[in-house]
């Protein structure tokens, strides 16, 4: 199902619920039927993910990390740029209203996560929270399946990565100073723009862009690593802010940055262009022509390299724009240092018969 809003669909980043692509039929809207309008903010549906394994592994160059942790599938920030939408077409879910509604939880992921370190096989490496879907979700408050991974990871002294547009993780500082003691954390905070109706519209159940800079002034505090992400960075409506954004992070005490600029992949694309029309619909072409000349005339490039920086004259630009403000304000190299594996451990089985010897 498509909607083509004429006015912004409060509450999501979706203005629409396009069938899954694998499915054998597709639904179309009728026109005429006032109940095929989606409700003004849907309600978040938690499900069961059955999972057998809890981690990760990639061998993308683009990325500090070969190993990940996504607690969820689907997430509730509703972001409309979100590369990982695509992935609930193949649960047979719209990348739409879907994603950002129907959540499938892992509530043994810190048992999973148990196991596989347990293994004696396994090889520590930096481990990322939030590669995917944000590991500080509105469910985290009440479930706290974040902070169970977190307390695996710290009693084996295992490296994370920790990426969030949540406030939520100042919740979890109790677990995260120490840990960065060992030189076991990183955190970097995702702000794309300072403009909070801008963030609300495109990021509509994530902090606030204000609240965040909070998060990397808590954080910082508290001499947990933390960085800040400049990102989506898209064209002609949040580019301008690049070098303000990272002037507030690093006045907030970030130490690193980086940024990424928009990716359109599959269903996200036509999602995007959707949200634009209805948001922005004045400057909706000009931003797509900014973003299809920074992939070579396409609307996206998956490519090692170029999807996350684009090229081209706007995109060498921003490069040039990133470096210079990076130089001035003093931030460390992009990617900055990885926490360290050195102490990894295994903790000792502890039983109650083993007490008696």
């Amino acid at each position: 199902m498509r909607l083509k809003s004429k006015s912004p669909l409060s509450g999501h980043g979706a203005q629409s619920n396009a069938s899954s692509r694998f499915l054998q039929w597709q639904r179309t809207r009728d026109e005429s039927d006032p109940a095929d309008i989606p409700a003004a903010v849907r309600p978040l549906h938690l499900r069961e993910d059955s999972a057998r394994t809890i981690i990760s592994y990639n061998d993308s160059p683009d990325i500090p990390f070969d190993r990940s942790i996504n607690i969820a599938r689907g997430c509730a920030h509703g972001c409309i740029y979100c590369y990982a939408r695509p992935t609930h077409a193949y649960l047979g879910l719209s990348p739409g209203l879907d994603f950002e509604t129907e959540i499938f939880i892992k509530r043994n992921a810190a048992e999973l996560l148990r196991a596989e370190l347990s293994r004696p096989a396994y090889r520590p490496a930096p481990l990322a929270l939030g590669a995917n879907t944000d590991p500080y979700q509105p469910y985290e408050r009440d479930l706290g399946l974040t902070r169970q991974v977190l307390e695996v990871l710290a009693e084996f002294r295992h490296p994370v990565m920790i990426t969030t547009k949540g406030a939520l993780i100042e919740r979890d500082i109790d677990l995260l100073a120490p840990m960065a003691e060992l030189d076991l954390v990183r955190v970097m905070v995702s702000i794309a723009t300072l403009d909070a109706e801008i963030a609300r519209r495109m990021e509509p159940r994530a902090a606030p862009p204000a609240r965040r800079l909070d998060v990397i002034r808590a954080l910082s505090a508290a001499g947990i690593p933390t960085g800040v992400i400049v990102a989506p960075v898209v064209p002609a409506l949040t580019d301008d802010a690049m070098e303000a954004v990272m002037a507030a992070a690093h006045e907030a005490g970030a130490t690193v940055a980086t940024y990424v600029f928009i990716r359109l992949p599959r269903e996200v694309r036509d999602l995007f262009v959707e949200w634009l029309q209805a948001n922005y619909p004045q400057r909706a072409a000009h931003v797509m022509s900014l973003i299809r000349q920074s992939h070579g005339g396409a609307d996206n490039d998956s490519a090692f390299g170029r999807r996350m920086r684009g090229e081209g004259a706007f995109a060498d630009l921003l490069r040039q724009r990133f470096h210079v403000a990076a130089r001035r304000l003093g931030y460390a190299d992009d990617r900055g240092s990885a926490p360290t594996s050195a102490l990894f451990r295994r903790p000792t089985p502890q039983s109650g018969q083993g007490e008696l010897f």
